[in-house]
């Protein structure tokens, strides 16, 4: 998803977020299979869909690879992008293949190496997070369609996923760049008139255009770029046009 994920990315689902709005899984959306999905069920760790609020410490933990660190688990709900987002620019600013293993998420660092493992087939599949998204309510990650093959994902569409992080280039539990992202709008009109709205309260409030796509999206520049301050934001404000996420920026 490009940015512009930071450029961004990627419903049947899509309807949620309001008729002039589409969500983009960086800025895309996802395969139009998908079947609205059930509230996301977290594990251990104490992080929400909107963000995380605290870091367990790693642990060592035995798998069929030995035994390796884990520096922070998650259960969710997966689901995969491929076409349009094909060849286009991801949030990471390189071209996104969607037979390559990568994956959107929301608030990890890109570059961050997770497994992803489906509940239901116990198939696992090793990725990069290259891409922000999914911007629907209640998915955790979106794969791409070469991961989402591997995992039987693209057949069920969408599924109950754990999330392991492997490894990251940058804290998890401290620092990052975070913005609060709201569309995504066919019409670039309807993003300005909300930007407009929201300039009465958040100055920093931009409309991002995605090239290549025809997608508009409002998002929140936080002053400092603070993370308790960004959530914030995600959670009080509540535009007709659309929901609000959380996203990290770097």
């Amino acid at each position: 998803m490009v940015f512009s994920n930071f450029y961004l990315r990627r419903a049947a689902s899509a309807a949620t977020v309001l008729a002039c709005c589409l969500p983009a899984g960086c800025r895309h959306k996802p395969a139009n299979t998908y079947a609205p999905p059930p509230p996301s069920l977290q594990s251990q760790p104490k992080v929400s869909q909107a963000g995380q609020t605290s870091i367990p410490a790693p642990e060592e933990r035995p798998s069929r690879h030995g035994k390796e660190k884990i520096l922070y688990s998650e259960v969710g709900i997966a689901s995969w992008y491929g076409e349009p987002y094909h060849n286009s620019r991801a949030a990471n600013g390189k071209i996104y293949h969607q037979d390559a293993m990568t994956a959107a998420n929301r608030t990890l660092p890109m570059g961050t190496v997770v497994r992803v493992t489906n509940l239901a087939t116990h198939q696992s599949v090793v990725v990069t997070v290259t891409d922000r998204g999914p911007f629907v309510p209640g998915r955790m990650i979106d794969l791409s369609r070469g991961a989402a093959d591997k995992t039987s994902l693209r057949r069920m569409g969408i599924a109950r996923v754990r999330m392991d992080v492997l490894r990251a280039p940058k804290p998890l539990d401290t620092g990052g760049r975070w913005g609060v992202q709201i569309g995504a709008f066919r019409n670039r009109g309807n993003a300005i008139r909300l930007r407009n709205r929201l300039l009465r309260q958040y100055p920093t409030a931009k409309v991002i255009e995605f090239a290549g796509n025809a997608d508009y999206w409002v998002r929140i520049y936080v002053p400092g770029e603070l993370h308790r301050t960004a959530l914030h934001i995600a959670q009080t404000v509540r535009p007709a046009e659309g929901q609000a996420y959380l996203v990290r920026l770097d």
